[in-house]
């Protein structure tokens, strides 16, 4: 029986499915989202996990599909009605890490080393137990039949663990820093298979066209399990949550369609920030905060603080298993500049993984030497041990504390971002499309980003305004100040976020508080900040932030617009975000994960704008498949810098031309007798209905909106 054929999307539509929010919600919206012109609806995590749990990455059983959702019915009669509808699902699956509560754990804690489900989970053993970081006061556990309860903990009784303070380490390799949730061994090809049964019979049935893999760098081996996915799911498209800085790229040996799009997010955000303000807006930060000028300082003083206050247990356990000093370790672990240097046991070290470690231990002490031979040419555990914990301190030092210390524009501060980068040159852009896999997913919001794409959209405005946003700040800081460390963030999150309420500004602070972790953090609070933060924020509220944000709006939607129609229209997948298809100014989660509205109805001309846009661009995606060839376009003239603009399709058949730096160009005088010259051929912009061929002057193609999306006539 001949094997089903790959259907790959030409976009897809992320949804975060909710207790609130399940399969028969999805259904309802599926001719919106048909009428969007997205090919695929991109659902996260739909196993069994906490019943409470807004975000399903926290998986309780493998075997289920969510109750909450409408469980295994309910998705079929979703998949059936968004068939219907032509479109197709992706799924959000976690091979790495479930939820400590769940039937085979309680089996492994009863049974231990002799439990059915010993393998399933990375668990180090010491004289036959597991350490469980519970215990945080003087209450003692209490035996309720066979089971030991402590507060809303329970535990079978007796069984091979031990219960220990929760600031402490557990005995398993767990999600980052969350002790809740604990690591799976999908390189053993059974729990590798018990754990994807359900998402194997899914594509096996045609009802899943799609998978988009969480946190790979958390596995033993991934580029192992993505080639055991890839020959079990057939070829199905896959993209993974892999985050790069910089210049690094996704392993070339991974089976799998490229990355989730951090990368991309971060550079098309870099087309409309204007390098000219980072000098400005640097010192500005300095001046008002105190911290230093120099990123790079602040994010490895952050690392060593995370792995010190985090990862002791991780360190001890490298220490042990290399024979080196956990000094050693922790200084080698704080300097390592990416998420993972790949190095496969057993196999010679790629040449960039060396240059990655030798690079990272040339800022060390030569203490660390002998720890670099063994995560590189050492044992399997050596070298997977410590790979596996090199992500979490990236996480957590980097995205989860340096950039809530160092922010001279927030827009920069994203996951995978460099907030020192101000700015990425246009040809530099294009040169960054010309390798890009072609189904690779691309995206400039998710569940994940620190701020939604239009709150960076008017956060981009400042590098253009350096001077006007200083007198701003200094206005509103006359008035109401707080926390040096923390004001300046506020201002530039309130001003971006405009309107919000008292309890999202509130909540927003006391989150970026407690991850900055220079006043207080989540497990030292200190109510008494935190009431002053709270009267903070009501007062700053009051103020009238909002007439800034409503001057810069008019840049801010040209930057907004600009880089919806770059991502959706250049190489890969394009994703939009629940919501994200008209505006949206969200803060981090939980902010970004409410419930959304729908059908969506655009409230002002920005939000028209961009569903149209949005809609126009999606719709051409799908008439011009997956794979159309990329050719950069040049303006010429003396505002040629402020556009970007390329042409997709062998003929080639579609054009995307968009303005960068509005404010400059408005102070220029705008467009003058700048022109692009288009493909030859008639083309019909799909937002205004106009035609045009040959040399356009960009004052006449960009009089209406500030991009252009057009597509050839005369095929």
């Amino acid at each position: 029986m001949p094997e089903p054929a790959v259907v790959k999307p030409t976009s897809t539509y992320r949804v975060q499915l909710t207790p609130d929010f399940g399969f028969a919600e999805v259904a309802e919206i599926a001719g919106q989202l048909r009428d969007l012109g997205v090919s695929h609806v991109y659902l996260s995590p739909i196993l069994q996990a906490t019943p409470e749990s807004r975000h399903g990455y926290d998986v309780t059983d493998h075997s289920r599909i969510r109750e909450e959702f409408g469980g295994a019915t309910g998705f079929r009669e979703m998949a059936q009605q968004l068939a219907a509808h032509d479109l197709g699902i992706v799924l959000d699956i976690v091979p790495n890490h479930m939820n400590t509560m769940n039937a085979a754990f309680w089996s492994v804690l009863k049974d231990g080393p002799e439990s059915p489900y010993a393998n399933w989970f990375d668990i180090d053993w010491v004289d036959g137990k597991v350490a469980l970081p519970v215990l945080g006061d003087d209450v003692e556990p209490v035996v309720d039949g066979d089971v030991l309860r402590y507060h809303e903990h329970a535990f079978p009784y007796p069984g091979h663990y031990r219960l220990v303070d929760w600031r402490e380490g557990p005995g398993y390799r767990r999600f980052f820093d969350v002790s809740s949730l604990i690591g799976l061994r999908v390189e053993d090809p059974a729990v590798m298979f018990a754990t994807h049964e359900v998402i194997f019979w899914l594509l096996d049935e045609g009802l899943v066209d799609g998978l988009r893999v969480d946190h790979p760098d958390g596995l033993a081996d991934p580029r192992g399990y993505l080639e055991r996915l890839r020959a079990r799911a057939g070829n199905a498209w896959t993209v993974v949550e892999k985050i790069l800085v910089g210049p690094e790229r996704l392993p070339a040996d991974w089976a799998c369609d490229g990355t989730t799009g951090y990368d991309v997010l971060n550079r098309v955000g870099g087309l409309f920030v204007d390098p000219e303000g980072k000098e400005p807006l640097i010192e500005l930060f300095t001046r008002l905060t105190g911290q230093p000028a120099d990123y790079r300082q602040v994010m490895a003083q952050a690392k060593r603080e995370v792995i010190d206050l985090f990862f002791g247990a991780e360190v001890e356990r490298l220490a042990r298993v290399t024979s080196c000093a956990p000094e050693a370790v922790r200084e080698l672990l704080a300097a390592m500049p990416v998420y993972r240097a790949y190095v496969v046991p057993g196999e010679p070290p790629p040449p960039e993984s060396v240059e990655i470690v030798e690079r990272a231990a040339a800022t060390c002490s030569p203490a660390v030497r002998p720890l670099v031979q063994e995560v590189l040419y050492g044992s399997a555990e050596s070298i997977v041990r410590f790979q596996q914990a090199c992500g979490p301190v990236m996480a957590k030092g980097v995205e989860d504390t340096a950039l809530y210390r160092w922010f001279p524009l927030a827009c920069l501060n994203e996951v995978g971002g460099e907030p020192d980068v101000f700015g990425i040159p246009v040809e530099e852009f294009h040169e960054f499309c010309a390798r890009m896999p072609p189904y690779a997913m691309t995206t400039l919001s998710t569940h994940d980003t620190k701020r939604s794409e239009d709150v960076r959209a008017r956060l981009a405005v400042l590098s253009e305004m350096p001077g006007e946003w200083a007198a701003a700040v200094a206005e509103w800081s006359a008035q109401v100040s707080f926390d040096p460390h923390l004001d300046y963030l506020a201002w530039q999150n309130l001003m971006a976020a405009w309107p919000i309420s008292v309890e999202r500004f509130t909540d927003y602070l006391l989150k970026a508080a407690r991850e900055a972790k220079t006043a207080i953090s989540w497990v030292s609070p200190d109510p008494a900040y935190e009431r002053r933060l709270r009267a903070f924020a009501e007062a700053a509220v009051r103020l009238p932030v909002g007439g800034f944000t409503e001057r810069i709006d008019p840049y801010a939607m040209s930057n907004s617009l600009g880089a919806k129609l770059v991502q959706l229209m250049m190489p890969g997948v394009p994703d939009v975000y629940q919501g994200n298809e008209t505006t949206d100014f969200s803060l981090v989660d939980p902010d970004n994960r409410r419930p959304v509205t729908y059908p969506r109805k655009p409230e002002t001309a920005w939000d028209s704008a961009k569903l149209l846009v949005t809609t126009q661009a999606l719709r051409l995606r799908r008439r011009l498949g997956g794979e159309a060839a990329y050719l950069p376009l040049r303006a010429e003239g003396e505002r040629a810098g402020h556009v970007i603009a390329f042409a997709r399709g062998d003929r080639p058949r579609a054009v995307a031309v968009a303005t960068r730096l509005p404010v400059r160009l408005a102070a220029a005088g705008g467009w003058g007798a700048t022109t692009l010259t288009l493909p030859s051929g008639t083309w019909r912009d799909l937002l205004t209905g106009c035609l045009h061929t040959g040399r356009i002057p960009l004052a006449h193609l960009l009089g209406q909106y500030p991009v252009a999306l057009l597509e050839r006539h005369d095929l």
